[in-house]
């Protein structure tokens, strides 16, 4: 086994970057009318967008269309080979194809052309030979070349396979862009896992209601509160008035600031000691923004209200914990 230094090693990695970074800055400068010219036409299929390939091609053809299906466009992958004895059927006259070859001379390919042709299906082609029998057959073609690739033999497809990953991407986003595509729309192709919980739960499926809500009146004693938050569990009490509207918050740490600046404690009511305006959150709104609230506020629990400011809930981070939201 040949003996490589540390130095060596490292070199290896960045020629591999150096050629695959150059390789997509050559790939961002042939952005233009071809690539808006396929993105028009994939916002006016009324069907699906098929992608074939072959190879290396027909892996980041599967993942580009994985990534299509999940960001607002209908797809599916059908292997060319296949294709051709049956699954050309999954085809319709509504659908697009999209073809992946990087020498655009694939037989497989090649092979149902004519058949897609004849039904009159729009075809775009992602190649890096703009001269090939796919490119110059297609209603839109995009130039995925590279000058070389990452592979020292000049064999292995490296450069040319990321560049058609990066476009494939490009044309996902920019569709996504395009059909205003929200991350509710996301998280319902993504229901399963952590990722759906993030984006699926809202704030009423993870608060506490009803008794489990820790509050107390302004007019309440130090010890009532203390009492109210050693039973609820939530490190904080609400401080509410007559309608439950919140008019503050006594936390853990008003707790030890209290205990620390005070003497006369339980002379105090509830009223002047809490905190006034805490941070709430709306019942209706996403579990993953009451995270993303007390992350940025550096808090661990959050009030919940409804349209009229009236107390309806509450929920600290153990409970977004509990739930898979972070």
């Amino acid at each position: 086994m040949n003996q490589f230094s540390d130095d060596k090693i490292v070199s290896l990695g960045h020629q591999v970057f150096d050629v695959e970074l150059a390789g997509l800055k050559q790939l961002k400068e042939r952005i233009g009318n071809p690539f808006v010219e396929a993105i028009q036409l994939m916002m006016e299929c009324k069907g699906h967008v098929v992608v074939i390939g072959m190879g290396k091609s027909g892996h980041i053809g599967n993942k580009i269309s994985a990534t299509l299906a999940s960001t607002g466009t209908p797809s599916f992958f059908v292997h060319p080979g296949e294709a051709s004895h049956g699954d050309l059927g999954m085809i319709t006259s509504g659908d697009l194809v999209l073809a992946i070859s990087n020498s655009g001379e694939t037989e497989e390919v090649l092979t149902i052309l004519p058949m897609i042709k004849r039904m009159g299906v729009k075809l775009i082609s992602m190649t890096g030979k703009p001269q090939s029998s796919l490119a110059t057959n297609s209603d839109v073609h995009l130039d995925i070349s590279v000058a070389e690739e990452a592979c020292p033999l000049g064999l292995a497809p490296t450069a040319s396979t990321t560049a058609t990953l990066v476009m494939g991407d490009a044309v996902a986003v920019t569709l996504l862009e395009l059909r205003g595509f929200t991350k509710e729309d996301f998280a319902m192709s993504h229901p399963a896992g952590s990722l759906g919980k993030r984006l699926l739960l809202g704030i009423e499926d993870v608060m506490r209601t009803g008794d489990a809500i820790p509050k107390v009146l302004g007019s309440a004693s130090f010890k009532e509160a203390l009492v109210e938050m050693n039973q609820k569990g939530l490190g904080m009490t609400a401080i509410v008035n007559q309608d439950d509207k919140v008019t503050g918050v006594f936390t853990d740490g008003d707790l030890r600031r209290t205990l620390n600046q005070l003497e006369h404690v339980k002379e105090h009511t509830m009223a002047e000691l809490a905190t006034p305006n805490p941070i709430l959150i709306h019942h209706k709104k996403m579990a993953v923004e009451a995270a993303q609230i007390m992350e940025e506020h550096k808090i661990h629990s959050l009030l919940v209200v409804n349209d009229s400011k009236v107390l309806i809930g509450a929920l600290n981070i153990h409970d977004l914990l509990r739930a898979g939201v972070v």
